[in-house]
Parts: C-alpha cells; structure tokens; sequence
C-alpha cells in the first residue's frame, strides 16, 4: 500500500509541474506579444492611412461624368478629379465633354440604349424632362450626413431638384446672367458706360438701343444676345422686365405671343437689319475679339473674359423695363444617372464634388449654390476677375431679381419650334407677329 501511495504522490506532482509549465510558457507568449506590439507603429498613423489600404483593397471601378463644359472647366475638373482619387484610389473617372446644343439630345439617345453615364451635368431646362423619363437616382440620403450639411445650400437651389420630397441632383452654378461690356468701345465713343447708367438710375432697354447704335458708328457692333445662333434664351429678360413672359403660370400655355413678346423681337429686328448694331445670323463675332461692345451670358462666362488682354471690360446689371429687371438665373447641378453599375461609389463622387471644398474650386468659374462659399474672398477675388463693386452689383445683388429659366418636358421640340420662328426672323421671312402667332399654333398642343 505504501507503494500505491507513493506512487499516486509522484502522478499529482508531475501534473502540478505541468500546470505550472503550461502557465509559465503563456505567461512568456503574452510577454512576447506586449513587446512586439509596443514595437509597432503609433496608432495615430492611422484613420487616413488604414481607410486608404481599404479603399487600396476594394475592386477597382470606372465611373464617367459627362460634362459640357469648355478646357477650362476640364482643367480644373481634371486637377478636382485627381485630390478624388488621392482618397478613392480605387476609382477611376472618366470625364466626357458634350457641346451644350448637343447635350439633352445625347443624354437622350444614351438613356435609350442604357448607356448613360454614372453622373453629369445637367440644365435647369433639361431637368423636368430627365425626371419625367425617369432617369435621374435619387440622392436625398445626402440631407443625413451632417459633415456634408446640405444646409449651407441656398434652399431656393435646391428646388430645381425636387419632386415628391426626393432629391435628385445638386446644384454646382446658380449664375444670373450680367451684361459684360467693352469698356473701351465705351470711352471711344463717348458714351457713358452700363454701371455709370445703372448708378444714374437711366440703365433702361431704351438707353441699351441707343449705347448700342452708337458704339457700332465705329465699325464694331453694339451688341450680342446670341452665344451661339441656337441661343435665343437672353432676350426672355427684355419681355420679363416688360411683364411678359415665355409660358403661363402652370406651362400649360405659351404667351410669348402677346405685345411684349412681339416688342422684344422688333427690338433685335431694329438692331439687327435698321441700326445695324447687332450682328446679322450666321456672323460668328466674339467679345474676345473686341469688336462686341456689351454681351449678354450668365456669370459663368467670365472664365473666357478673364483671358481678354487687349481692351478694358467690366460687368453690369441688365437694362431695366417698366416691370423691374428680372436676369434670367441660369442653374446647373450634377444628376446621378439611373443604371449605374457602381451606384455606391457615383454617390460619393458626387458628395466630393458638391462638398465645401468641390465647391470652392468650381466657383473659379460658378456662382457657388453654397452660402459659405459666395460669401468668401475665394470666390470674389479670382485674378483677372471684374471689380469687387461690379461682382456685387451685377451678381450677388441680382440674386433676388433673377428669375429662372422656364422649361418643360418637351422642352427639346418647344426649342426647336422657337428657333424655327427665329430662322425666319433673320431671314425677314415675316414679320415678328406672325413669326409668335406660328410659334403659339405649333407649342400649344405639346403643353397639353
């Protein structure tokens, strides 16, 4: 029995001995594990880098953002795009530019063949019919991201953009349009300047005929509603300040065939075939060249204006009618197409390009929809740009009269209807009351 006992003392002792082996070897394994990790990189190397080997790690994908925009605004996208994919490594965009006259139609033709483009631009006339045929995601998620405040937005901006409380773009330009004139062709001729007018209280349509048939007694033209022929949407400002307008209330009905409609086509007949002081269809002058003495384009133009070397210009207010002066506010913001393939990485292209920061760099060129950024010397003070008083006046004060552009879901037919009437004005083909009456005959039945 001593035997057994002794025996049995021997099997317990080498399990004690085990045990306090097994704690041992784990108590140098935690040991080992401490020092290696106060070996390691500090932690705060951290949130941006570790967020950057994840998004190192993620399926590469191609996005493309369509544009109409001139080498400018590719410019200053391309080097937007690259501070994009310092966070977003795994995503490539694609940037396609489309010329404005072409753009509706081929956003069009590409939802047709489900081959649109993940985001793009898009004009304040182009929405209603892009809502309508249902091409547009919406993106009202944007409004719960606190760090992306939706609420530094203007909330007029955002109603383009509305229906039904979704969201279905974000504005990037809200410019209204200004008159920017050759301040030389001016002086030349002995004419007070628009903003001298405008502090006098006589800037009117009446003194704009007049500023303009005498600076073309020089050899140059007065003036130029036109961008390009196709154009026609500045002179609505003439009839607004006249108290007409494009369409009633609800668009149900075009009522640009009415007396103020029909003034504001004899007054481009008068400059155009009397006083000679608006170039004739199909004359291709630009302002740049200096033989343009006021032009009338959105704010957005500036881009190209800052690049004039040989002449002095400036920007003003437009003329004023019986009714006020009503610029018409062009606006433009960035749509998610419907049928991404990659929904998820478009949305947060999309939030970096409307965020502080996306904003900030296109107001090189835009009227910022953001309150933090108009109110900025980033915006104001861009070099070459008009003076301070001038971008106050012409811009930021006109904010409040600026009226937007009407449009409608069969805007492309509308537009080609209206450009028909047009043709046949610069061809002295008829006369402007009949050119509105055909006009009304033909635009009617696509507003009901």
């Amino acid at each position: 029995m001593r035997e057994v006992a002794f025996i049995i003392r021997v099997i317990e002792r080498g399990k004690m001995m085990r045990k306090l082996g097994i704690v041992f070897i784990t108590f140098i394994l935690l040991a080992f594990t401490f020092a290696c990790s106060n070996n390691s990189e500090p932690s705060n190397s951290s949130s941006s880098d570790n967020e950057s080997k994840k998004n190192e790690e993620k399926e590469k994908v191609e996005l493309t953002f369509m544009i109409w925009g001139n080498e400018a605004h590719q410019e200053m996208y391309h080097n937007l795009l690259e501070k994009f994919s310092v966070t977003h490594p795994h995503i490539k965009v694609k940037l396609e530019s489309v010329p404005f006259p072409d753009y509706q139609q081929k956003i069009t033709v590409l939802a047709a063949g489900r081959e649109l483009p993940d985001i793009g631009w898009a004009a304040e006339r182009m929405v209603p019919q892009f809502m309508e045929n249902g091409i547009l995601e919406d993106v009202s998620s944007f409004k719960e991201d606190k760090e992306y405040n939706i609420d530094d937005f203007f909330p007029s901006t955002l109603e383009l953009f509305k229906k039904d409380n979704k969201l279905y773009g974000i504005p990037f330009s809200t410019p209204p349009m200004v008159l920017f004139y050759n301040e030389d062709l001016f002086v030349n001729a002995g004419e007070k300047t628009p903003n001298e007018h405008v502090a006098e209280g006589t800037w009117t349509w009446e003194q704009f005929e007049k500023s303009a048939k005498a600076i073309s007694a020089s050899g140059t033209y007065g003036a130029n509603f036109f961008r390009d022929w196709n154009t026609w949407i500045a002179l609505l400002s003439h009839t607004w300040s006249n108290g007409g307008s494009l369409f009633n209330e609800d668009t149900t009905e075009f009522t640009w065939n009415s007396p103020q409609g029909v003034e504001t086509l004899k007054m481009l007949d008068r400059m155009m075939f009397a006083d000679k002081s608006h170039p004739k269809a199909g004359e291709q002058v630009s302002f740049e060249s200096g033989k343009i003495g006021m032009f009338f384009d959105v704010y957005s133009y500036v881009s190209r204006a800052r690049e004039v070397k040989d002449f002095k210009w400036d920007i003003s207010p437009l003329p004023e009618g019986p009714e006020g002066r009503y610029p018409m506010l062009g606006q433009a913001g960035y749509t998610m197409f419907t049928g991404s393939k990659h929904p998820e990485e478009a949305k947060e292209l999309l939030k970096f390009l409307t965020s502080q920061e996306g904003i900030t760099a296109s107001s090189t060129f835009f009227v910022p929809p953001r309150e933090s950024v108009l109110s900025s010397d980033a915006f104001v003070n861009q070099p070459n740009n008009p003076p301070v008083e001038s971008i106050q006046t012409a811009v930021i004060d006109e904010m409040d009269n600026a009226r937007l552009q009407e449009g409608h879901m069969q805007w492309q037919k509308i537009d080609n209807a209206i450009q028909f009437g047009f043709d046949e004005l610069f061809g002295q083909l008829k006369k402007p009351e009949e050119i509105l009456k055909a006009m009304e005959e033909k635009i009617n039945p696509m507003l009901k």
